[in-house]
């Protein structure tokens, strides 16, 4: 898929190698013509004053007649030396210079080299979703390129998010948060301060999260979410970017199976009653324009994981959004979850997902669905319907029968919970650009 595309990148992403590694042969060519043009007028003359001085101290410890033997071996010593310690030396500030570019550098300079460079060659990939499933995503994507924009969800209004929306007025930071710290090459010593919670806390910072605080002081600082955003981004070294799908305050709303209207993301995701329908609120919010730019430029755009109302759909649900993915030419894939959530998502198979997005979306927004055909052990299983969760059942003949390619593999990372493997979901799909 898309050979043509992925030639042009690479031939793209290496012009600006080939430009310095000419500028760097043309330049060695030049002082070379110049050694050569003034050898006669000012290097000869030198190296004979220092051919000289060596004769003379060489003349101290050994015979006239052996001075000629001495210098040669001399001579041979000095280069075998010489040129080790500029090797060395240049090996150490290779090797400074890579820890001052990267904190966490270790390892060989030349495969470091080699893998930046295969990273920056990477296809171009938008990842659109919110919470956990997000930003499991990009934990893996970031292993494989690093144009990767994430279009993270704003409808968040529970915890540390909706302290802030009610006090400073600002838009949902927690989901930006998880995807910057997903997307961080950072020490981790700096990562765990973001994720920080201040559960046992009292009074006013009970409950937040001092990655949401310091993106609040940074609206404050900069004045606008998006620069906040970006600023933050610098000082977590992520790869890629992370952009809200809308920079307007918006809600969600549901219709439930009752015909009752819930408001509020919190409210419709610990509801019992099934999703009949969802939209924002107000419906006409716009599209932050960077993300349809990120979109027109796309070679794959990724929807979910995740919540499949709360946090697939609401971005798509933003006008502008789902019609510039529609008309992008780039590869289109849904990963759908591994296991359901209570209330949300109840006995749902991988093609409910699918139909639910379809439904409320009012389009089609991918072509190809990636789903998980590794049933977890038995232990995991009754845990996790204790609690009311399900296998999500990998019903690929119904998703092949609703016109779209189902994808299966082994996607899922077993330790005390169920959830995607991140470097599993990468690897393929970065199969599926070739």
């Amino acid at each position: 898929m898309k050979r043509p595309h992925k030639i042009k990148r690479w031939l793209s992403s290496a012009a600006a190698f080939r430009r310095a590694l000419y500028t760097v042969l043309a330049g060695v060519a030049m002082f070379l013509v110049g050694v050569a043009l003034s050898f006669d007028l000012l290097l000869k003359p030198i190296l004979a004053g220092i051919g000289n001085l060596v004769n003379g101290l060489l003349s101290v410890f050994v015979e006239a007649s052996q001075v000629p033997v001495a210098k040669h071996y001399l001579s041979g010593a000095l280069l075998i030396l010489g040129g080790y310690v500029v090797f060395v030396g240049l090996k150490n500030l290779m090797r400074e210079i890579m820890r001052t570019l990267n904190p966490n550098y270790q390892g060989k300079i030349v495969g470091t080299i080699l893998k930046l460079h295969a990273l920056s060659a990477g296809p171009s990939v938008v990842a659109i979703g919110g919470g956990t499933g997000l930003s499991t995503l990009l934990r893996g994507l970031k292993q494989r390129t690093n144009r990767i924009t994430a279009v993270v969800t704003v409808t968040d209004d529970g915890g540390s998010s909706g302290k802030l929306i009610e006090d400073k007025g600002i838009l949902p930071p927690g989901d930006i948060r998880n995807c910057l710290v997903a997307l961080a090459d950072a020490e981790k010593t700096m990562t765990d301060l973001f994720q920080h919670r201040f559960e046992g806390a009292s009074g006013s910072l009970s409950g937040h999260s001092t990655g949401n605080l310091l993106i609040a002081a940074m609206v404050d600082l900069t004045g606008d979410f998006d620069k906040a955003v970006e600023e933050i981004g610098k000082v977590l070294a992520i790869r890629g970017k992370a952009l809200p799908a809308t920079l307007e305050s918006v809600r969600l709303r549901a219709e439930m199976e009752d015909g009752s209207i819930l408001c509020g993301e919190t409210a419709i995701a610990q509801s019992r009653l099934r999703v009949r329908r969802i939209y924002l609120d107000p419906p006409n919010v716009q599209a932050y324009a960077p993300v349809l730019d990120a979109i027109a430029e796309a070679d794959i755009i990724v929807v979910g994981p995740g919540s499949v109302f709360t946090s697939v759909i609401p971005p798509l649900l933003v006008p502008g959004i789902a019609e510039a993915i529609a008309d992008s030419p780039a590869t289109k894939v849904y990963v759908c979850n591994v296991m359901t959530q209570p209330g949300e998502s109840d006995q749902f198979s991988a093609s409910d997902h699918v139909h639910a997005i379809e439904a409320n979306v009012k389009r089609r927004v991918f072509d190809y669905v990636l789903i998980n055909k590794a049933m977890p052990t038995q232990y995991l299983l009754k845990r996790y319907a204790e609690v009311g969760q399900e296998f999500v059942e990998p019903d690929s003949d119904r998703i092949r029968a609703m016109g779209l390619r189902p994808v299966a593999g082994n996607l899922i990372s077993e330790t005390d919970v169920v959830r995607h493997d991140p470097l599993r979901i990468a690897d393929a799909i970065m199969r599926m650009v070739g």
